[in-house]
């Protein structure tokens, strides 16, 4: 009975797999090689165990139909450690050795930057579903770029926030960012995007990885006058900062980026994360059927693991069903040319997880979201929920890139 139903979900993200896979199997040929890499281990492990967990998910539905072409897919993961040396040289062994067919890859923004090099150079496709420093898709010009990526960008993240903290009527602002790559990109997002809104930064901290405590920056931005904190981290230093916050007794609300959403900021920070704000690309809600459906199989995947991040989770299965998608449209030509131009003119929308990609790239845009397709969640009682309850009403709208 389960296998019957695991069939019909895949067939619905994937509508023609469940027809040609079965029907073209051929069980002598080998498996199609598909890299993975993200921190498995390591102060990032929240969120890279969780995007591995969607790749294998998505992996293993393919497989239970009849793979690609009677192909086999084999997700060859490796731990970058959320190192960017550790990244640079794992990406070497899986383009220039394991010679895989493409890439889907990275967490931490500071890793990525160090490895882009790899794929551009050897024309190797990769796509990114979790990483979402600006410059991961600027470096190289989207006419000529063979890095893609499936969520959202700092720059639509920051901007977000600062319009949240201007519509509620703060104008005095504290940035707490740590001093990775991924911080120093969105710490000068946030600054310029405050600036073009003539809303004041009264206050900026900058620490590393590792950070104990941050009881008493936040007293010095309390006593600069701040009225509502952003915060530029991942989940450990963010809930170093909630607790913090809590700590000093500092009543504005405090906002960040997506990392503030991962599971290690409740599990550590506790009630002290209540009400703390975050971007979100997806939120769990019972009224989407196909959204706990996927929710509900991953769990099953996950078994006793933790899944630290729903997000990145559901964007790594999302971006591996969208690769299959990509492998039919360009009737298995797996050469980096071949996959960027069936990316850049996709002529069928995938029906994802996460949202519906319809056109999700272009040759001159290598970013499937838009400003319209992200959410303000908040931690409720231990939950990520929507903040405004009129956006869990209208979660059953699809949300289209705005081209």
């Amino acid at each position: 009975m389960f296998r019957r139903v695991l069939r019909a979900a895949v067939a619905a993200t994937v509508p023609w797999l469940a027809v040609h896979g079965p029907a073209l199997a051929q069980a002598s040929a080998p498996p199609l090689k598909v890299g993975f890499i993200c921190p498995f281990s390591g102060g990032s492990a929240d969120f890279g165990n969780s995007a591995r967990l969607g790749a294998e998910l998505a992996t293993k539905e393919i497989n239970e139909v009849g793979g690609f072409m009677g192909r086999s897919i084999e997700l060859v993961s490796r731990d970058d450690k959320a190192s960017p040396d550790e990244g640079r040289q794992v990406s070497e062994e899986l383009v220039l050795k394991q010679r895989v067919a493409f890439t889907v890859g990275f967490c931490n923004t500071g890793v990525a930057l160090k490895s882009l090099d790899v794929f551009q150079d050897n024309k190797h496709l990769l796509v990114v579903p979790v990483a979402t420093g600006s410059a991961v898709t600027a470096k190289y010009p989207p006419a000529d770029s063979y890095i893609f990526r499936m969520s959202a960008r700092d720059t639509l993240q920051a901007a977000f926030l600062v319009d949240e903290v201007a519509k509620r009527g703060f104008t005095r602002v504290a940035v707490f960012a740590d001093k990775t790559g991924y911080g120093e990109g969105g710490y000068k997002d946030v600054e310029r995007f405050l600036a073009d809104k003539r809303l004041k930064l009264v206050y900026a901290a900058r620490f590393d990885l590792g950070v104990k405590t941050l009881a008493a920056e936040v007293q010095e931005a309390r006593a600069a006058g701040a009225e509502a904190i952003i915060g530029y981290t991942v989940g450990p230093e963010f809930a170093v900062l909630t607790q913090a916050r809590a700590e000093a007794g500092f009543k504005g609300p405090m906002y960040g980026p997506w990392p503030l959403s991962f599971r290690t900021v409740w599990d550590k920070a506790g009630a002290a994360a209540e009400g703390v704000m975050m971007v979100q690309t997806i939120i769990q809600d019972l009224s989407n059927e196909r959204r706990m459906s996927f929710i509900a199989r991953l769990k099953r995947h996950a078994g006793a693991q933790p899944i630290g991040s729903l997000m990145a989770a559901a964007q790594t299965y999302d971006a591996v069903h969208l690769m299959l998608r990509v492998l039919f449209q360009t009737n298995g030509d797996t050469s980096g040319d071949a996959l960027k131009r069936a990316l850049e003119d996709l002529r069928k929308p995938y029906v994802g997880v996460v949202t519906t990609h319809d056109k999700p790239f272009s040759p001159s845009d290598h970013d499937a979201f838009s400003r319209n397709m992200i959410w303000l969640g908040v931690w409720r009682r231990g939950e990520v929920q929507f903040y405004y309850p009129e956006d869990a009403k209208r979660v059953g709208f699809v949300r289209r890139k705005e081209l």
